[in-house]
């Protein structure tokens, strides 16, 4: 389209360029805000607070935290994607569902499960496993579907004849794998990396529960306990350059891969590999991380929750309706929001169209803590009299969760055809009443899924609910938090099981989106 074309058609366009620009703006803004109020140190106290041996410390202990995380997730997705989609193993379709479950269970409330059933009076007679190797245990359990969704459909798309060839040249089965079929596996598996990377660099919940220092834990003490708040901004941009640099990193593997055949390939689908012998082995294997990851949560939220104190159903009402006021209204501006980018990148593809959609990406790839940080200090400065109240909490929630509901909508919208709102054009419609008059009444699937989606994420959230919520404003997030802070086992169990069941939505809406039902 040349650029008169594109001028003549603004217009029309600016009921959904308005929006999606405002959108842009306020996920953007603060960002750049909270670079400007880590600046205003002096150069003293600059230099005091980038030379902090304590910033060593952290990083180390993030670093080692992601490394361990990926590495454990890689061996435990890896070999489960390769079960369930090349093997004769009977009910992989019911296997894939249950390795998928654990999405269900947010971080704190699996680090709440852990403390709870270990140590003295526990349901396990085991010790406690605080730290690092607690932390490791809980994040690798809750964020390797993400890698195990990814490999299955790679493993599905994959073409035997790479196997077979590699094999008409005298390597083995084990050798022909990992020389011809691993490397198409690359793009899944770092697509994987960086979704399970983000969450541990944004994990606050599961490291402070577990009390292992890393940025999150460091930038949620330094800002609640306002030791130092330039401290705290300084952190936050230390945790942006780490996510920043994931993206880049995933980014230039991605550009360098070259995986692309240059014949047609084979169209036949792979051979199942029989397991003979191993096959209860493999059941073992695949039952294992859905075992640990959902069933003993459950059994222990449920055991927990019978010595729930009855006069404390208030509470739990209370919290329920708090979860839900915040979360309704988000979903709905997320999806309100999503609706015009969604339109201007399917229909209107633009260096600036594209340009939007990725600042909507950026809000959910930064670590929630240290968004929510940045919208502290702009709204402390610019939007005082929104400063802890629940229109701002809305705010904030929706713009983190925009991605949410940006995917199905756009997904939505690309099957729809563009000819109907061309032929509503030429019956003298402008862009916007075609829009909502003829292709808005066909995505109600992906509204739907969208929505929520980023219901079921904002009644999840802790860091951002927990620096933003009105004061005295508990939430079911807030409330299994601080009840395990003070090691209030019995307390926090029917407001971590009501954010389970809740969650378990979450795996339903995916699978209803893809039409897997």
């Amino acid at each position: 389209m040349t650029r008169a074309r594109r001028l003549s058609h603004l217009p029309g366009l600016l009921p959904f360029l308005v929006p999606a620009l405002l959108t842009g703006g306020g996920v953007a803004l603060p960002l750049l805000y909270l670079v400007l109020r880590a600046l205003e140190a002096d150069p003293s106290t600059l230099q005091a607070v980038l030379f902090r041996p304590k910033n060593l410390e952290l990083l180390g202990n993030t670093l080692a935290l992601l490394l361990g995380v990926l590495l454990l997730t890689t061996l435990i997705a890896l070999p489960l994607a390769f079960l369930t989609t090349r093997t004769d193993l009977k009910g992989k379709r019911l296997l894939s569902l249950l390795l998928t479950l654990p999405l269900a269970i947010p971080g704190y409330v699996g680090a709440y499960v852990l403390l709870a059933a270990t140590g003295p009076g526990g349901l396990l007679p085991l010790p406690r496993p605080e730290g690092y190797w607690g932390a490791l245990l809980v994040l690798s359990l809750i964020t390797y579907p993400y890698l195990f969704l990814g490999l299955r459909a790679a493993f599905l798309g994959l073409d035997p004849g790479l196997e077979e060839a590699a094999r008409t040249l005298g390597l083995g089965p084990l050798a022909a794998f990992f020389r011809a079929a691993f490397p198409q596996l690359l793009p899944a598996l770092l697509s994987g990396y960086l979704v399970v990377g983000l969450h541990v660099l944004g994990d606050f919940g599961t490291v402070s529960l577990l009390r292992y220092e890393t940025f999150s834990y460091a930038i949620y003490l330094q800002y609640s306990a306002a030791f130092d708040r330039v401290y705290a901004a300084w952190l936050a941009l230390f945790l942006l350059l780490l996510t920043g640099g994931l993206l880049l990193l995933e980014g230039a593997f991605l550009r360098r891969l070259s995986l692309a055949r240059t014949g047609k390939g084979s169209s036949k689908k792979a051979r199942p590999v029989p397991l003979g012998r191993l096959a209860p082995l493999a059941y073992l294997l695949a039952a294992l991380p859905p075992l640990l990851a959902l069933v003993l949560p459950l059994y222990a939220l449920l055991h927990l929750a019978r010595r729930f104190p009855s006069g404390e159903f208030t509470g739990l009402w209370e919290a329920l309706s708090h979860s839900a006021l915040a979360a309704l209204p988000a979903a709905l501006l997320a999806l309100g929001m999503a609706l015009p980018m969604a339109y201007l990148a399917a229909r209107h593809p633009s260096p600036a169209s594209r340009l939007l959609e990725r600042l909507a990406y950026l809000g959910y790839a930064i670590p929630p803590l240290a968004f929510a940080l940045a919208w502290i200090f702009f709204s402390l400065k610019s939007l005082p009299f929104l400063y802890g109240t629940l229109p701002l909490l809305v705010l904030v929630l929706a713009f983190h969760f925009l991605p949410e509901s940006l995917g199905p909508v756009r997904g939505a919208l690309y099957q729809v055809p563009k000819r109907l709102e061309e032929a509503a054009r030429t019956l003298g419609h402008s862009p916007a009443h075609a829009f909502f008059r003829v292709t808005f009444p066909l995505l109600w699937r992906g509204a739907v899924a969208g929505g929520a989606l980023a219901f079921i994420g904002a009644v999840k959230e802790l860091p951002i609910t927990l620096l933003l919520a009105p004061m005295g404003y508990a939430t079911l997030a807030t409330r299994v938090f601080s009840y395990t802070q003070e090691a209030m086992f019995a307390e926090a169990a029917p407001f971590a099981l009501l954010i389970v069941l809740l969650s378990a939505a979450f795996v339903g809406v995916l699978l209803w989106s893809e039409r897997r039902f």
